[in-house]
């Protein structure tokens, strides 16, 4: 089952951020801040990709989905009725459409699709059947896995 969680960093440290995602079971971040760096050590947009890379998460930036900078004024001064004006107003635009998928951003998804421990049984079901039962999909994860399928040794 897929699902949707919301999370903010500002009261906690990289590490305890990472914790918190990884027990949440958190497979990808998407950053919808309009402009990704921060003041905050570790949360600028590559510090904190790396960091969530290692740990099995993948990162994905939403720039048009981040607040404009008139309603983090409005935040920050705590007129909540303008910032939800403003933040409304811009997710109406073109600009906060979400854009087709990338190739990277596809990649990143599907290698984090399927667990190879958890498809062990279907890898040994591969093996039994030959290369040709391979779909093309889990050719490419058995390449980021590090399975390689050299024939049938015949030629």
């Amino acid at each position: 089952m897929r699902s949707l969680a919301t999370i903010g960093y500002e009261q906690s440290g990289l590490a305890d951020f990472i914790v918190a995602l990884t027990a949440a079971g958190v497979k990808q971040l998407i950053d919808v801040r309009e402009v990704p760096i921060s003041r905050k050590r570790g949360f600028s947009k590559r510090v904190l990709s790396e960091a969530l890379y290692a740990v099995g998460i993948s990162y994905t930036h939403l720039r048009a989905l981040g607040d404009p900078k008139p309603g983090r004024e409005a935040a920050r001064r705590g007129d909540q009725a303008k910032f939800l004006r403003i933040y409304h107003a811009h997710l109406a635009t073109a600009d906060a459409t979400p854009t087709k998928e990338t190739k990277a951003q596809k990649t990143e998804r599907l290698k984090l699709a399927k667990n190879p421990w958890e498809a062990f049984d279907k890898i040994r079901q591969f093996a039994r059947d030959g290369r040709d039962s391979v779909p093309d999909e889990w050719a490419l994860y058995f390449r980021w896995w590090g399975v390689y399928s050299q024939g049938d040794g015949l030629g």
